[in-house]
């Protein structure tokens, strides 16, 4: 069965796009992309590469050997996704090398073993392999994720649980004919993806067309798009048109919110992708909750008179989702916090810049508008009235260490943004303490529910001349 080939996605030099042009054009219309000219500078580049332009395998195995990495098994399925296997990066390098002599993609019945979402960054955080693009710098999930933990109760969190980790910013590293079978990336995010060596082929599928590749019910999805997908189970797979495009070394491809995409390495490949998702695409990841909830709730529906019901609900949502709605709620307080006393500091008539940055101040706002609109779609889902949210105390989050820090990396990445050289975000808590936080939060600092963040975010935006 041939797949439909509706065009190929766009390549654009990176170098010559400014950052307000890849919001209109690729970001706010979610539409994928492909940029060149980013990487000449990353330090993986040279490290990890060898002169013929293949992974420098025994670098990895001396540098990095002794990390613990998960490794997919690509000749076997376990449920919706390839089996996992745990071993060490030097053990995963001499499979690799071991098995370089096969070109025939593991049909000789050697294991196609492909080292996926390794937590780099994290583990090596002095080792600056690369430096972010400033298109991909709006990064809510993981500026929050270096500072905060997701799951806001410690019984929830699991340093090494797959979905309760510490980031989503990976490494992968495959040899010719590993691949990643169709799937939407965790919480609905964007992504992005960079090359360091060899190639890759992707296959893309606009949301508008998601429900072609599952079955009858919206239950399950094709798993692989070039197998036998049986007419029965997914009668209208025939009719999808996808996108496709060859990611050569050194190309970063941006995936936009809720785009299927199958993924195969053309030839023996490291890359380096971050999840990640910000004011524009926070909707997607509410839809998601939301409808996971749901389906939760639907498994256990017989135990619904009981009084732990919705403890559950929320409970298996954290396992599927990465996330309930407790988590995602004090995150939203907390970006909501952060952006308006950035906000605040730029519109106070006693801050402490020496230009008016319009165009940060739009963005700040942009940002608090979309959180307001998220909760007030929170506020009218019934299954919220119930699911044990503990309030927060603005006062005690203005005066955390934590939060500072994470203020602080947010002015630094928005001033990387916008070129804000003029402003100190360092500053922020002087400038509360000089105007008495009081004023921030006049009908009390605590938040327990999507009203009483609907109640601060309102008061924030008459304090900065903002309607609501």
């Amino acid at each position: 069965m041939g797949l439909k080939i509706g065009g190929e996605v766009e390549k654009v030099n990176g170098k010559e796009l400014t950052y307000a042009e890849f919001v209109q054009k690729y970001l706010h219309r979610n539409h994928p992309v492909i940029l060149t000219g980013l990487t000449d500078d990353w330090r993986a580049c040279k490290d990890w590469v060898s002169g013929n332009g293949k992974p420098n395998l025994r670098f990895f195995s001396y540098q990095f050997g002794s990390s613990r990495v998960q490794v997919a098994d690509c000749a076997t399925r376990e449920f919706t996704d390839q089996k996992r296997l745990e071993m060490s990066v030097s053990e995963f390098i001499q499979l690799w090398i071991s098995s370089s002599s096969s070109d025939n993609g593991g049909a000789d019945g050697k294991p196609l073993l492909y080292l996926k979402d390794w937590h780099f960054v994290k583990e090596y955080p002095d080792y600056a392999a690369y430096s972010t693009p400033v298109f991909f710098l709006d990064d809510w999930l993981n500026l929050y994720l270096d500072k905060h933990h997701m799951h806001v109760d410690p019984e929830s969190y699991q340093e090494r649980n797959e979905v309760n980790c510490s980031d989503y910013r990976f490494v992968y590293m495959g040899a010719k004919g590993t691949w990643t079978p169709l799937h939407a990336d965790v919480f609905r995010s964007y992504s992005w993806s960079a090359n360091v060596c060899g190639r890759k082929q992707w296959y893309f599928l606009s949301p508008s067309q998601h429900h072609l590749v599952f079955d009858r019910y919206m239950k399950s999805s094709v798993y692989n798009i070039f197998e036998d997908v049986c007419k029965s189970k997914y009668p209208k797979f025939e009719e999808a048109v996808w996108l496709e495009c060859t990611q050569e070394r050194d190309e970063i491809i941006f995936v936009p919110s809720g785009w299927y995409h199958q993924v195969h390495n053309l030839e023996d490949t490291i890359s380096i992708n971050h999840n990640w998702f910000n004011g524009y695409n926070i909707s997607w990841v509410w839809d998601l909750l939301l409808r996971e909830y749901h389906e939760a709730a639907g498994y256990i529906e017989d135990l619904k008179e009981c009084d732990e019901f919705e403890e559950l609900c929320q409970r298996n949502l954290a396992a599927n989702a990465g996330m309930d709605f407790r988590d995602f709620f004090i995150f939203l307080i907390r970006f909501a916090l952060a952006n308006f006393v950035m906000l605040y500091q730029i519109t106070s008539s006693k801050g402490f810049i020496n230009c008016s940055p319009s165009e940060a101040s739009r963005f700040f706002l942009f940002n608090l508008k979309n959180i307001k609109c998220i909760t007030l779609k929170m506020k009218s889902e019934s299954g919220w009235q119930n699911c044990g949210i503990a309030a927060i105390n603005l006062a005690e989050t203005i005066e955390d260490q934590s939060f500072m820090d994470f203020c602080d990396s947010l002015g630094r990445t928005y001033s990387m943004m916008y070129n804000l050289s003029g402003i100190d975000f360092s500053q922020i808590r002087t400038l509360l303490d000089y105007e008495q936080t009081s004023v921030l939060y006049p009908y009390g600092p605590h938040i327990h529910n999507p009203d009483d963040l609907i109640t601060f975010l309102n008061h924030a935006f008459k304090l900065v001349g903002s309607e609501s």
